[in-house]
């Protein structure tokens, strides 16, 4: 199973505006008539219930969607750019690790058929129409269209079940998830046999519920130690565990304090999950003879174990039964709690001004998509920009930086003199 992912998605770009002008022999009143971009396309995920891995991913890790047709005359408007749909596992959880340095959950995708979108399309630039007044009947400025979204992303594929087998490798997780299902895991005596999680489904009374081996945890797992990372990301979605000890170990009980404390540094959530301890190999002789001590040892402090042997199948039935009764009383907490992030969007005519060295720097994604759209060695459109600098505040933003007539002031790739 190839349960990691990293990615970079793009928006497609926003188409850019037109400059036209309306030129028929007998047709009055022509004027500006230059069409929008169109908008470029999101790049979407979605849960896809025959996707079972995130291999696809490791081979590409560019993804960018379409990109938004430009304007033309006669106000016609540029194509949308076509959305780019990338399937991914039901349970794959995605986090923004950022360009920027941040990482937050954006997506948790636990259930089929749900979609987020993940880099959005830019805007599409806007005709020479929308340029247009009374002082300025010939606008020869159009805006280029928006850079799309760009993210980089981690996915992470984490199984969805309702009860997890947790314990130190060769405890019998297997035999147990083999006995009590139809799953057929890898079974064997030496250590990490599993290597990656196994499902099996259980039926209790015609119901029915998910049971997943969650493969050996050891000391050091929540810091990766053993693939511990790799085996802990899929616990986080379990409504509870089943924690088997080995009936022969030295300390069954301090095996099982072990596995909780690298489940709490892993995740705190995890470690209060409700849990049922299953003390297995009651077969063994040496296991018989010493069982009720074992079990005393754990009621001292406050655990009541149930005995099974998942070779012979022993207890196993029983056991079932009892997890599917405590799961109708688990609140299901399958879906991790995550912070609320709030992005603000852009600040639309929004004008930012700083300072570098002796000259004035204007900051205004909107303006900046003009000027780039527009021939600013032609002196008609640099007047025409220069009506939209005082439409859209930026002397204003100049005067309040402390900018006096003389002072150099750029803006995307025009520079001029305050």
């Amino acid at each position: 199973m190839f349960d990691i992912a990293r990615l970079v998605v793009r928006g497609g770009d926003g188409g850019d505006g037109a400059i036209s002008f309306r030129r028929e022999k007998y047709v009055p009143l022509g004027g500006p008539d230059g069409g929008d971009g169109g908008d470029g396309g999101n790049v979407i995920l979605t849960a896809d219930l025959s996707i079972t891995n995130l291999l696809a991913y490791g081979r590409k890790t560019l993804h960018k969607a379409g990109r938004g047709g430009n304007g033309q005359g006669g106000k016609k408007h540029g194509k949308r750019g076509e959305d780019l749909v990338l399937s991914v596992p039901v349970g794959t959880t995605v986090r923004d690790v950022g360009l920027s340095g941040e990482d937050a959950v954006i997506a948790d995708l636990e259930q089929a058929g749900q979609q987020a979108i993940v880099a959005k399309g830019g805007t599409g630039g806007l005709g020479n129409t929308h340029f247009a007044s009374s002082t300025n009947q010939a606008p020869r400025i159009a805006q280029k269209g928006e850079p799309g979204e760009e993210r980089a992303l981690l996915l992470e594929l984490r199984l969805i079940a309702d009860v997890g087998i947790i314990g130190y490798p060769n405890v019998g997780k297997s035999t147990l998830l083999a006995s009590a299902s139809a799953a057929k895991p890898k079974i064997a005596d030496y250590s990490f046999t599993t290597r990656e999680p196994v499902v099996g489904v259980v039926e209790v009374s015609l119901e029915t519920f998910v049971l997943a081996e969650i493969p050996g945890l050891i000391e050091g797992a929540h810091s990766g130690r053993g693939l511990g990372h790799d085996f802990l990301r899929h616990a986080t979605r379990t409504r509870m565990f089943l924690h088997v000890v080995d009936g022969s170990s030295s300390s069954p009980v301090e095996d099982m304090t072990r596995v909780n404390t690298e489940l709490g540094l892993y995740n705190s959530n995890l470690a209060r999950k409700p849990q049922l301890v299953v003390v297995n190999k009651a077969d063994i002789p040496e296991v018989k003879a010493r069982l009720a001590d074992v079990l005393n040892e754990f009621r001292s402090i406050g655990v009541e174990p149930v005995t099974i042997s998942a070779a012979t199948g022993e207890g196993v039935a029983a056991l079932m039964k009892q997890t599917h009764d405590m799961l109708k009383k688990v609140e299901d907490a399958r879906t991790e709690p995550h912070a609320k992030v709030f992005r603000p969007g852009p600040g639309g005519r929004r004008v930012v001004v700083s300072k570098e060295g002796d000259t004035y720097i204007v900051n205004a994604p909107a303006l900046e998509r003009l000027i780039a759209r527009s021939d600013i060695a032609d002196s008609t459109v640099r007047w025409q920009l220069n009506q939209q600098f005082e439409r859209l505040g930026v002397s204003q933003a100049l005067k309040k930086a402390g900018a006096v007539p003389g002072d150099k002031v750029r803006c995307g790739e025009m520079e001029w003199e305050f």
